[in-house]
């Protein structure tokens, strides 16, 4: 997606399209030319991360049959933020809520790098 389709999502309301434009302030961990990756403002873990694609995909299944790669790319991104937050070693968990019964409430795929304690099972 170039910057002007970008800036036209953000336009349109899109909470994380307009972290990616830096229109909201966050609390940024990573950032690479594909993802974005910032604290939680609500987290549920002593690391809780979100991870963002700076291109606007609604869903993981949206960037999954846009970009086959890219859901990799993803996971790929999540590791690297479990590496830098230092969750890596003890372990941590990547949810992708697909969604309003799977719980996602901003209509951008997203993936919670949450770590930091031990995870309980079921998640909910």
């Amino acid at each position: 997606m170039n910057a002007d389709a970008r800036s036209q999502v953000a336009a349109d309301g899109c909470l994380f399209c307009s972290v990616v434009a830096g229109d909201v302030p966050a609390d940024v961990v990573h950032s690479d030319d594909d993802f974005v990756a910032f604290r939680d403002i609500h987290p549920q873990a002593p690391v809780h991360v979100l991870v963002i694609p700076r291109d606007h995909f609604a869903t993981a299944a949206e960037l999954t049959a846009a970009d086959p790669t890219a859901a990799g790319r993803l996971l790929e991104a999540a590791t690297d933020v479990a590496e830098l937050t230092g969750v890596a070693e003890a372990g941590y968990r990547i949810v992708l809520n697909t969604g309003p019964d799977g719980g996602q409430s901003v209509d951008h795929v997203h993936a919670h790098v949450l770590g930091g304690r031990q995870m309980g099972w079921p998640p909910g």
